[in-house]
């Protein structure tokens, strides 16, 4: 007797960069939330607050902490967009956005959700780059315990 056990993907991680592989992953995911009746959980890590901020004369402090504040509202605008377009067309989204070391952060995300499944992107690299230059999607195969989904890009 075969026994089938159902697969159960409640919730689905997908890190995103603002990049042009951001909608591929976002679609990549979508396409299965809607199968599953997942929700999908849109998360971009910031870089963390420096310790120390340098200047040059004429900028201060002050400047550079307001132009990095510019650039993560900005950054928390964008991945709510994403977000809402998935709730638009019916599929429960939740955008994160998170200053952190990325894949410690992504891995404490995991298991803080509950997540199901990890979508990443994987570019086509050689040889040389990938001995010298380990990539995020390869440090979360290694970390996660849950399905890591890779999508081809480029």
């Amino acid at each position: 007797m075969l026994i089938v056990t159902p697969i159960v993907m409640k919730n689905i991680l997908i890190p995103i960069e603002f990049d042009n592989i951001a909608q591929q992953l976002i679609d990549m995911g979508a396409s299965l939330a809607e199968k599953f009746h997942s929700k999908i959980w849109l998360i971009h890590i910031a870089a963390p607050e420096p310790d120390f901020v340098q200047y040059t004369s004429g900028t201060g402090p002050n400047d550079e902490r307001e132009a990095r504040a510019e650039v993560l509202k900005r950054e928390r605008r964008i991945i709510q967009k994403y977000s809402d377009e998935l709730n638009d067309k019916g599929i429960s989204s939740k955008a994160l956005m998170v200053q952190g070391q990325t894949i410690e952060t992504i891995m404490e995300k995991v298991e803080s959700l509950n997540i199901d499944l990890i979508i990443t992107g994987n570019n086509k690299h050689g040889f040389i780059y990938k001995l010298f230059i380990e990539s995020v999607s390869n440090e979360i195969i290694k970390k996660s315990e849950i399905p890591v989904l890779l999508v081809p890009l480029g």
